[in-house]
């Protein structure tokens, strides 16, 4: 599984330790590895009533929970092993770009193992809810609801506060646009522009985050973006992410050191997410020739491809609005 590990817990009914009771059985395994992982283990471990080592095919749920670009070899070494009722979620930003086009994590995960994938996304900074900051995240499903009870209750603490939506596209996408407009954010910071510039980049970034949703889901809610998905987890990545702290470095270097050799130094072994999720934005965009009528996402690219200086981060808004605000 390359740089992931595989945390297993075995889920029971009535847990003793604590007072969110639980009307299930179930076996659940945590596989990932990171901040992130560690977090998801550690709020999976609130709800469990045993801990104890097992293989992973006698789990019934899976929290998938590693940087995405980890996700086709753990599915490949998963595949033949897992239960054929087992259920999954993914708490993965990104999605993997095909020739045949996008496909969402979750997806992709449903395809190789053959089970059904629902997803947890939210404003969640990892180092805040391992202090048992206060928290919110949305489950995103798609048709069963009871499914999605049930990883509310799983996920849920007195600190952790889980609402189901049944829009897993739009939470999805959403978990994984976030970063993509955090980018943008850090070079405004970078660069000293204000809050005023910042916060107009916020805007344009959310809409189009709504158009490019849209765009590959007619389906996806407007309600779903102001969610704990949408609005608010696009707020604390563009104040508190490592995304923005990454690219607010790349701007004050005037971008002459690369992302890699900065997300080396910055983030102690933590795997940046944003700069690939731009670029595959940037590739579904440009194989739909739609690159003009998305001038923000496609100019970050441009940033962090050294094709323009972190300030034309704020030129693209002298171009036509395309989309209404």
């Amino acid at each position: 599984m390359g740089d992931t590990a595989t945390t297993h817990h075995t889920k029971s009914a009535n847990n003793g330790a604590n007072d969110n009771q639980i009307g299930f059985k179930s076996r659940v395994s945590v596989i990932g590895s990171g901040s992130w992982g560690s977090v998801a283990a550690k709020l999976v471990a609130f709800n469990t009533l045993n801990l104890s080592s097992f293989h992973v095919e006698d789990a019934n749920m899976l929290v998938f929970v590693t940087p995405h670009q980890f996700i086709d070899n753990i599915c490949k070494s998963l595949v033949g092993k897992v239960r054929s009722d087992a259920e999954a979620i993914s708490l993965i930003k990104g999605m993997e770009v095909k020739i045949e086009g996008p496909c969402l994590i979750s997806t992709y995960i449903s395809e190789q193992l053959g089970i059904n994938c629902s997803v947890l996304m939210g404003a969640n900074l990892a180092n805040e809810i391992a202090e048992e900051k206060f928290s919110e995240a949305t489950v995103g499903y798609r048709n069963n609801r009871e499914i999605a009870e049930q990883w509310v209750q799983l996920f849920t603490t007195p600190y952790f506060m889980v609402t189901p939506v049944q829009d897993v596209e739009g939470v999805e996408l959403c978990g994984t646009l976030k970063n993509v407009v955090a980018i943008a954010a850090g070079f405004v910071d970078g660069l000293d522009m204000g809050n005023n510039t910042k916060a107009a980049i916020i805007r344009f970034g959310l809409r189009e985050m709504r158009e490019f949703c849209k765009l590959l889901f007619s389906s996806v809610k407007d309600d779903t973006f102001f969610e704990s998905c949408g609005v608010a987890d696009v707020i604390t990545t563009c104040f508190g992410g490592r995304n923005r702290k990454v690219a607010e470095a790349f701007a004050r270097n005037g971008g002459k050191r690369s992302f890699d050799e900065l997300e080396a130094e910055m983030l102690q072994g933590q795997k940046l997410q944003g700069v690939t999720t731009v670029r595959e934005v940037y590739e579904v965009l440009r194989h739909r020739g739609l690159l003009e009528l998305f001038p923000l996402f496609a100019t970050v690219h441009e940033i962090c491809s050294g094709c323009l200086p972190p300030s034309a981060i704020v030129i693209y808004s002298e171009k036509k609005n395309i989309f209404p605000v």
